[in-house]
């Protein structure tokens, strides 16, 4: 009896494994750890930001409404409760992030305006936390992003497609890159003062009267 269990668990284990179900064990798993990096990294630049406003602040008190739309921006990007496998719940991120970045690009527009600004130590310690913070963020949504197709590829695939639907397992959805970016484009933004409206051409004199 035994030696027949055994048999049967062998003959199981590698019919499971012949279909992928240990395939799909792995990249599920990974597809879970390269989300948690991104939202680690995501994390790090919320963790970054209030200090970064704090010292901005303190060159350009005058710019409240760059200064106020980070500080919204970030409260709403930290609220939003995400589960990964939602389709939804991923876009709610993901425009939040944008939001984010978006508003970060504004605020470094504004920073051109103020020299003293950029030469203070403890901005330009932050400003290079935040760009270090920006690529990471960019390497773990590119590890996610590929980790993810690896995975939506597998449980396409014939036959391991059939033990996916066997075992419950689904397509993940995954960022929009190109939406991505689109939102987090920093404006353009023109500090030259604008040139003046060339004045009408006056009327020229009327001809002088013959006899």
């Amino acid at each position: 009896m035994r030696a027949l269990q055994a048999f049967l668990l062998a003959a199981t284990a590698l019919l499971l494994s012949g279909c992928g179900y240990n395939t799909i064990q792995v990249q599920d798993e990974a597809t879970k750890s390269a989300w948690s990096e991104v939202v680690n990294q995501y994390q790090r630049r919320a963790d970054l930001i209030p200090n970064l406003v704090a010292t901005v602040k303190g060159f350009a008190a005058q710019e409240q409404a760059v200064l106020i739309g980070v500080t919204e921006a970030r409260a709403r990007a930290t609220q939003v409760q995400v589960k990964a496998d939602d389709p939804a719940s991923l876009q709610q991120f993901q425009a939040a992030q944008g939001e984010l970045s978006s508003a970060l690009s504004r605020l470094m527009v504004v920073v051109e305006k103020y020299p003293e600004l950029k030469s203070d130590q403890n901005f330009r310690d932050l400003q290079a936390q935040l760009e270090g913070t920006e690529n990471r963020i960019t390497v773990a949504r590119n590890r996610y992003i590929q980790a993810v197709q690896d995975y939506n590829v597998t449980i396409r695939r014939f036959p391991t497609n059939l033990t996916a639907m066997i075992f419950g397992y689904k397509v993940k959805p995954n960022f929009a890159v190109e939406n991505e970016a689109a939102i987090a484009k920093p404006p353009t933004v023109d500090f030259s003062a604008p040139s003046a409206t060339p004045a009408p051409a006056s009327a020229p004199a009327p001809a002088p009267a013959t006899n």
